[in-house]
């Protein structure tokens, strides 16, 4: 089957990647993180996915947004519920891609991680499912979250210190017990 993998970092994607050809996918990456901010860490995660991708001979599709007021303006009314946008954004983009591009199915590098609200991607990525008449191909890929951290430090790949969206990296730093400098 040729599949889509939507890819939000080579960390979270490596795994993933490797059970889908393992399965017999004929895989590509899809690279749509308009969530990414600020541009010094959109930059760092797209060129390791890049350079990952060209070492094990992967195609990388590239919608090359880095789109920070469009991705503001989708959350700005309810920051506190703003992954269901943000996921929304990506795979129902991912899905039109897949469709647009003759893929079989479509699904993400973020089903790796513990991290992420899994019912509600899963959801989403139903509803671009149907929208676009492209199947979504569910895996849950959590069980290779460490292995697949553990191959990003042993091949040097940048490894980021929160999901992307800069009310994530705040959050981060407003955890209890942390000092703001």
């Amino acid at each position: 089957m040729k599949v889509l993998l939507h890819i939000c970092c080579a960390p979270c994607a490596n795994r993933p990647l490797a059970l889908l050809q393992e399965q017999g996918h004929d895989v590509t990456g899809f690279w749509y993180n308009p969530n990414i901010h600020p541009f010094t860490e959109y930059r760092s995660r797209r060129n390791t996915v890049r350079e990952y991708l060209a070492q094990i001979g992967v195609r990388l599709i590239e919608q090359n947004d880095y789109a920070l007021r469009p991705f503001v303006r989708k959350v700005a009314e309810d920051i506190a519920h703003r992954c269901v946008k943000c996921y929304e954004m990506r795979l129902f983009e991912t899905a039109r891609t897949a469709k647009e591009q003759g893929f079989d199915a479509f699904t993400s590098s973020l089903f790796i991680s513990p991290y992420q609200n899994h019912s509600l991607m899963m959801e989403v990525a139903q509803r671009a499912a149907e929208e676009y008449g492209v199947q979504f191909l569910y895996e849950d890929f959590r069980p290779l979250f460490r292995e697949g951290q553990d191959f990003a430090r042993e091949h040097g790949f940048y490894m980021q210190k929160y999901c992307g969206c800069v009310f994530s990296e705040e959050e981060r730093y407003l955890k209890p017990n942390k000092i703001i400098p």
